[in-house]
């Protein structure tokens, strides 16, 4: 509730703003405001700076938002398997930066629980780590449907003192993952650490082969952002990111070296491991 000490006073010259006189006096009976008010209110009338403002909306934009408008998708979850060994796993947690990791089973759709680097690190160098298994070291995976509105979220993340829950949909299955600092960001903005601004740059410039100019591309770069990068179009309607194309295409996990031609394009697989494709090669065909 605005209470009457909280509005500006009408201004003395013109019209004034619209349906000044009325809010002043639902204020004074006492009657909420609707969000979409709230909203004009901030971003016309309260003398804050744009950061202000921003972070202000983005707190009454998280209790309209559902889940499923900013998780992270399946495709781009990056999950560690429960047979994996204490040297896989270790090799997986350093190279992407995470902190904590859905572990799976036979397949993404069977989350057996969360790993937390920590648990996994004070065993480095140890004699346990030799025979360590992962199953040893799950916490309670946190599951939440596609449809939950971010405020509830974080309200369960607060209580629960959880800060990762895997999203499902309505059948079930696997849709994505979603932690405490995505709903944080919504307010926020983008938290970048360190790691982040290693990994920002999704497509670069990578010499020349054949005498022309190749690409490293990360599989995880967004078709979309492709296209920008390149001036293209590949179709991004049934597939998020380029390493979801490349594996459409050849219709397995492909091996290190493997090619594919699309799209006007030569992919090279330069990293993959038995669950997903990790970077590409990418050549411009007939340049």
């Amino acid at each position: 509730m605005i209470s009457l000490m909280n509005e500006k006073p009408p201004s003395t010259g013109g019209s004034g703003t619209p349906g000044l006189v009325a809010r002043v006096m639902r204020a004074i009976r006492g009657e909420p405001w609707s969000r979409d008010e709230i909203q004009t209110f901030i971003q016309a009338d309260v003398e804050l700076d744009a950061e202000e403002k921003s972070m202000l909306s983005g707190v009454l934009e998280v209790s309209e938002t559902q889940v499923r408008e900013v998780m992270v998708p399946r495709s781009q979850m990056v999950v560690i398997d429960i047979e994996d060994k204490f040297d896989e796993t270790l090799k997986l947690i350093v190279e992407s930066g995470h902190s904590r990791f859905p572990v799976i089973g036979e397949d993404r759709d069977e989350v057996l629980g969360i790993l937390l680097a920590k648990d996994l690190l004070r065993y480095y160098g140890s004699d346990e780590a030799k025979e360590l298994t992962i199953k040893k070291l799950l916490r309670p995976a946190s599951v939440i449907p596609e449809s939950k509105r971010l405020n509830a979220l974080l309200k369960e993340f607060r209580a629960s003192h959880n800060h990762m829950a895997i999203v499902v949909d309505e059948y079930g299955g696997v849709a994505g993952l979603l932690t405490i600092e995505d709903v944080l960001e919504e307010i926020v903005g983008e938290i970048d650490d360190e790691h982040d601004h290693e990994e920002a740059e999704f497509i670069r410039p990578d010499g020349d082969r054949d005498g022309q100019p190749c690409f490293a591309v990360r599989a995880l770069t967004r078709v979309e952002d492709f296209n920008d990068y390149f001036e293209c179009e590949l179709d991004d309607e049934e597939y998020d990111t380029v390493g979801g194309l490349v594996l459409h295409e050849l219709g397995r996990l492909p091996r290190r070296g493997e090619k594919v031609e699309f799209g006007g394009f030569t992919f090279a697989v330069t990293s993959a491991d038995k669950r997903r494709i990790d970077a590409l090669q990418v050549q411009r065909n007939g340049e």
